[in-house]
């Protein structure tokens, strides 16, 4: 009798406590839905959608408002103008990241995605410099992603017209030019180093989407003291890191100071040359800096890909114009080059398109603000969480009519030229935006247009039947599986 008054006392001093504290922290946040104790407002959320919940809040208390995640108080930013003012005109105050409780077991605040302060600034700046150094950005790297569309072609080839998943496929290319960046080499398709680095990556970017992963969010407790799939990210993280730590050392034993090959030469030498950050470029640095640009040059630029085929095989007459435009301008057989974009406002809009309407990072990675701040008349305190909702602004329905429909038209003016827009946020915005954005766009023009020349995309069903709503909506967007025919032209 006795435990259990001390177990009912218990609970309920932990209701007391999460209600002062939920109650003491919003009088200084902006409004939001009343969270419940504990669980905060988790059951007021659609869990698969969580976008939907946030385009209904918006309504209810405007494009600045306060979710809880547990007891943990996130600010929601909705719409162009709250997001534009707050990661461009006050940039600084919310460059910050909110790290979650499994990516700080994984990154340990270090790399370039979940890092804050000194270790952030340092090692993006040097990143973006060496990146550069080695041509991203640059004519000298198209030449990397013109070889790597070639070997796609050619593995799309092999498939023989035969219904094929091309999600492995498509995650090669972009992965091989990383590595190319990284390690100086490329692998072939079937070299079992190169397959066991997309198989890990991929799998922990899966579980990261996964309703698992976020109640971990929530009560960050059960990662130690449960069993549960957030055990094969770590396993996963391991077993990729012992391998890029394999090459690290090997590096080592043939370094040339004065001759650089690639990322992991630059990182060893300002290593030796930047005597005032030396305790920032360590080895484990190197790994998870290199982890990073891993995961954002791969499934990201893959998903894409995978995605941009189903629409285009959705909307056979938008592939038809493209593939016109594409004979018009390269021909058959010439491979792509990005000078051939300014030449081509159709397909460039297609691109631009199918990467507004997938929505492939719905509300971007947290961000957290750097210091007390007064955003629109409320205080938000430093360290707090901060949703950015990219959907809001990628789903802006007076900058895109319709943006519920697959439409190329949203970057073209009345002439057929291709049109920019200041809401095309893919990518992000502000001084978290993706470093390897220059890279990513190259490379999606250039694969995409290599396939659309030398293939026909032909689907099992009618196209009218296909299936374009993705099966979540939670990390990322995930297209849904399907399978279709490579016929070559």
């Amino acid at each position: 009798m006795d435990l259990v008054v001390v177990l009912v006392l218990s609970v309920f001093c932990l209701l007391l406590l999460s209600l002062w504290r939920q109650s003491s922290g919003r009088q200084r946040l902006p409004p939001g839905p009343t969270p419940l104790p504990i669980i905060g407002n988790i059951l007021q959320i659609n869990t698969k959608n969580i976008n939907k919940s946030f385009a209904y809040f918006s309504k209810v208390y405007g494009p600045v408002f306060t979710l809880y995640f547990g007891m943990k108080p996130t600010v929601v930013l909705y719409g162009y103008e709250a997001v534009k003012e707050a990661l461009i005109d006050h940039g600084e105050e919310f460059s910050g990241r909110d790290v979650s409780p499994l990516s700080e077991k994984t990154n340990k605040g270090l790399g370039i995605a979940f890092s804050n302060g000194k270790i952030w600034n340092v090692m993006r700046r040097f990143s973006l410099m060496s990146l550069r150094n080695l041509g991203v950005g640059k004519r000298s790297i198209e030449g990397c992603v013109q070889e790597e569309a070639q070997g796609l072609v050619e593995e799309l080839k092999k498939t023989k017209g035969s219904p094929c998943d091309p999600t492995f496929i498509l995650g090669c290319a972009p992965c091989n030019v990383i590595c190319s960046i990284i390690f100086q080499k490329r692998f072939d398709y079937k070299d079992q180093d190169f397959l066991t680095l997309i198989e890990k990556f991929s799998e922990n970017l899966k579980i990261r989407n996964s309703l698992w992963m976020k109640i971990l969010d929530v009560f960050p407790a059960l990662i130690d003291y449960f069993p549960g799939i957030h055990n094969r990210v770590f396993k996963n993280a391991s077993q990729a890191r012992d391998y890029i730590l394999k090459e690290a050392k090997e590096h080592q034993e043939s370094l040339d100071m004065n001759n650089p090959r690639d990322f992991i030469d630059f990182f060893l030498i300002q290593r030796e040359q930047d005597k005032n950050n030396q305790d920032l470029f360590t080895l484990d640095n190197l790994v998870i800096t290199v982890s990073d640009l891993f995961v954002a040059a791969t499934d990201t630029i893959s998903s894409t890909l995978r995605y941009g085929l189903l629409l285009l095989m959705k909307h056979p007459h938008i592939t038809d114009k493209a593939q016109e435009e594409i004979d018009r301008v390269i021909g058959r057989h010439r491979i792509p080059c990005m000078q051939d974009r300014s030449r081509m406002p159709y397909t460039d809009a297609v691109l631009h398109e199918v990467q507004r309407y997938i929505d492939l990072v719905p509300n971007n990675l947290p961000h957290a603000v750097t210091r007390d701040i007064k955003f629109r008349d409320y205080i938000i305190p430093k360290g707090t969480a901060v949703l950015t909702s990219l959907t809001s602004v990628l789903y802006d329905n007076k900058e895109f009519p319709n943006p519920e429909d697959f439409d190329p038209g949203h970057f073209l003016d009345e002439h057929g030229n291709f049109k920019k827009s200041d809401y095309f946020v893919p990518f992000s915005t502000g001084k978290r935006i993706c470093a390897g954005e220059g890279l990513a766009r190259m490379e999606l023009f250039i694969y995409l247009i290599c396939i659309l020349q030398n293939f026909k995309l032909k689907p099992l069903v009618d196209p009218k039947d296909l299936n374009t709503i993705p099966l979540c909506k939670v990390f990322t967007s995930v297209p849904p599986p399907y399978q279709l025919c490579f016929i070559p032209v």
